[in-house]
């Protein structure tokens, strides 16, 4: 796992390469391991952030969930590629590995139940890649609006981070269950939308996440190959937000419709 400074000045501006490098001299990378190709890092900046670098072959993918909206990577992805570079983490991978191969099927076994009744999050997930199930809009709305008041003091100035309802909805989208990821995108548009009047700064950052949950909805909507009867359902979705007073981001939910009806015809 190597990159060249050369490499990380290429992915972003100068004023944040710079930024970059005063964070990672002042310390404020606090967490940073390393399992094969992927990386994941804690950056303390006004809050704290959770980074990602995967390497695959000569490409770099990394994702922060600050609310970076600029050119290139943010200061706290900068400063975790400059820590690898200066100092390659050790892989952790090889000892997990050599674990399990040693261990028994009900060890294993006793070791997930546990830790999906410890981690609600991480139970989701599992449910999402080997259950049958799936929870209803309802239910996912009811979790991201717990998540978006929890942060609301009383209006939300900081970017909320959302990946853990996208990962569960690539889980689905990994096993060809379409409307079950279908049902996790709307649910975050529908419910950031609904409570856009406790947003009160983060840049852009909840208007390029509903951006990212009606991608995910029209994608998972055509790839199920629906009737003319079952398009018009699912795309009613998106006139009904577009629709939905008060009219914020109904240009947004306008725009996706059009689009979708588009690639549909």
């Amino acid at each position: 796992m190597n990159v060249e400074r050369e490499a990380i000045e290429n992915r972003s501006t100068d004023a944040v390469l710079e930024r970059g490098k005063n964070y990672r001299d002042e310390g404020r990378i606090q967490q940073l391991d390393r399992f094969d190709n992927l990386v994941t890092a804690t950056v303390c900046g006004s809050n704290l952030y959770d980074v990602t670098v995967e390497f695959d072959e000569q490409h770099i993918d990394t994702q922060c969930t600050c609310p970076y909206d600029g050119s290139g990577d943010c200061k706290h992805v900068v400063a975790v590629l400059l820590d690898i570079a200066a100092n390659p983490p050790q892989d952790e991978s090889d000892r997990v590995e050599a674990v399990l191969d040693d261990l028994s099927a009900d060890d294993l076994r006793d070791f997930v139940r546990d830790a999906l009744a410890e981690h609600p999050e991480l139970r989701d997930q599992f449910l999402a890649r080997f259950g049958d199930d799936h929870k209803s809009v309802d239910e996912y709305r009811e979790e991201i609006a717990q998540l978006l008041e929890q942060h609301a003091d009383p209006v939300l100035f900081e970017a909320i981070d959302f990946s853990r309802f996208f990962e569960i909805a690539e889980q689905y989208r990994d096993r060809d269950r379409h409307l079950a990821a279908a049902t996790v995108y709307r649910a975050v548009f529908e419910e950031i939308d609904e409570k856009y009047n406790l947003i009160d700064g983060a840049y852009d950052h909840y208007a390029r996440t509903i951006q990212t949950a009606i991608d995910g909805y029209a994608d998972c909507i055509l790839a199920t190959n629906p009737t003319p009867e079952e398009f018009d359902t699912y795309a009613g979705v998106l006139e009904e937000r577009a629709t939905t007073e008060p009219r914020i981001n109904d240009e947004q939910f306008w725009r996706a419709l059009d689009d979708l009806e588009e690639r549909y015809e």
